[in-house]
């Protein structure tokens, strides 16, 4: 009987002794896991607005449930806003944290060639002294580098300074500009890019980019794709089909975003990686097959998804935040999660500072793209949009990249033919107001311009005034002209294509041409 009841002892008292060390192991693995740096990934769609369940969208409610999920399992930020509404000059703030018009990389391509290839050395747009780019600074932090698909930055770098490893292909020496694969062969490896790094403890910093937007219904679920007039058109389009066919498509780019972030997701878990990652998902701008949208400073081209997750870090699930925030302050929460201090010229905040204060207003800007010369400013506030055009006598539908496209086309045709609304004619062929104002909450197409009303001239004035202190503030580059070497790399780059040589281009250009 003793010798059984010190067995129930013993037992018992190694049963305590190993419930100790159970628990000591989780304890320690929970310490080891705030101490580790966590991977951060981001998931870059191209040209994509929110057009999602999770951002209330009613057409496309249960056809996001991938990035649904990830937004119930993150934190959602309703009023993210691009820095700027065309990709390289957004990309170029996001990289580097600071507003392209401060860097002087505000025109869109500026930098290199359409193929890629080094500009001449007294073309080169370099960065300001003392600015490094995120992936440097990241690196300098220990942190293992990558970017699996285009980089679009507006200045002259070297890819193999800023990452590791590239996408499916090696890094060339001296390249700049666009680069990479928009992630298509990423979804085809076997192991994700992070798996490049010889020491697998290290921790990594990444961006992988998928199509979004221009992506149209491509990667669109069986069975899901919309029809091509199943959605509504805004009243800024006239009713025809090209129109009902881009529009519709932005949808179905939406739902084909979708599994792109899921393939994703699920190679990370493949991996061993996701429990580890802290991912943002996000767009460079808005939509891109709505001429309003990209390249232009209303809500379309500047409201971008932010979703923010980490399964491990300080994110309470299921939070949805209002407060308005920009591009540059995903840089600058990049590097307070990769702990790295925010250098003091960083224009963007980290937005989980446990001190962080929102902002009043975010700034837009929109300047040369391609061989368009224009200049616009916007200043998004609680509820009302600015926006500032310094070249109101170039119609909205002047010389672009899309004038072969149907979208266009129809448009210059209905015109002619006269069956555009009033607005829409005017909107789109007419003197444009030198200043506009729009209450978002009550017009969210933003058709009524209220900045020709006196009942808001203070409201109007307030937002003026905004943006004049911040031009002089930063030194906005976009007030100076080009000089005359880029404005004639930029002539001699396009003037030969059809598009350029038939096109009411800008004036700028009448000195080069014989």
């Amino acid at each position: 009987m003793h010798v059984n009841y010190t067995l129930k002892l013993n037992k018992t008292f190694r049963r305590f002794i190993i419930a100790i060390i159970t628990c000591f192991s989780v304890f320690i693995c929970q310490v080891e896991a705030q101490i580790r740096k966590p991977n951060i990934l981001w998931i870059i769609a191209e040209d994509l607005s929110p057009f999602m369940g999770c951002y209330g969208d009613a057409i496309n409610k249960d056809h996001t449930p991938i990035i649904d999920q990830l937004a119930a399992e993150g934190v959602m930020f309703k009023k993210a806003y691009a820095t700027a509404p065309v990709c390289s000059a957004s990309r170029s703030a996001l990289i580097t944290g600071v507003m392209q018009t401060t860097t002087g990389t505000h025109n869109h391509r500026s930098s290199r060639t359409t193929d890629g290839q080094v500009v001449s050395e007294e073309l080169r747009i370099h960065l300001p002294k003392g600015i490094k780019t995120i992936p440097e600074l990241m690196c300098d932090a220990g942190y293992f580098t990558f970017n699996n698909g285009k980089d679009d930055y507006n200045f002259h770098y070297d890819r193999n300074a800023l990452y590791n490893v590239g996408s499916a292909d090696e890094y060339k020496p001296g390249m700049n500009g666009w680069q990479g694969n928009r992630a298509e062969k990423f979804m085809s490896l076997t192991e994700g890019v992070w798996s490049a790094r010889k020491n697998k403890d290290q921790p990594w910093f990444g961006q992988v980019q998928i199509m979004g937007g221009k992506a149209g219904s491509k990667h669109v679920r069986a069975g899901e794709k919309l029809d091509d007039n199943a959605v509504p058109l805004p009243p800024y389009f006239p009713e025809v089909v090209s129109q009902q066919k881009a529009w519709t498509q932005q949808y179905n780019a939406n739902r084909g975003a979708d599994t792109r972030v899921e393939n994703i997701l699920k190679q990370l878990e493949a991996d061993g990686e996701l429990e580890n990652t802290i991912i943002f998902f996000f767009s460079d701008h808005g939509s891109n097959t709505s001429l309003r949208h990209k390249q232009f400073c209303y809500e379309g081209g500047m409201h971008v998804p932010l979703i923010v997750k980490g399964n491990n870090f300080i994110l309470k699930a299921g939070t949805i935040r209002t407060e308005l925030v920009s591009l540059l302050d995903v840089s600058a929460t990049t590097l307070a999660f990769g702990g790295v201090e925010l250098p003091d010229y960083f224009n963007g905040k980290n937005l989980f500072d446990k001190d962080f204060k929102s902002t009043d207003y975010v700034i837009g800007a929109r300047d040369r793209c391609d061989y368009t010369i224009d200049r616009i400013r916007t200043v998004r506030t609680g509820k009302f949009r600015y926006i500032r055009n310094y070249f109101p006598e170039r119609p909205m539908l002047q010389a672009g990249y899309r004038d072969n496209q149907p979208i266009v086309k129809d448009m210059k045709r209905l015109f002619k033919e006269g069956k555009l609304t009033k607005y829409q004619a005017e909107h789109w062929f007419g003197v444009r107001p030198e200043e506009e104002l729009y209450n978002i909450e009550t017009d969210p197409h933003q058709i009524d311009n209220l900045a020709e009303k006196l009942e808001y001239a203070s409201v109007l004035n307030k937002h003026r005034t905004v943006l004049e202190d911040w031009i002089k503030a930063t030194d906005d580059k976009g007030q100076y002209v080009e000089t005359a070497e880029q404005l004639k790399a930029t002539y001699d780059l396009w003037k030969d294509r059809p598009r350029f040589a038939e096109a009411d281009v800008n004036p700028e250009y009448d000195q080069f041409k014989e």
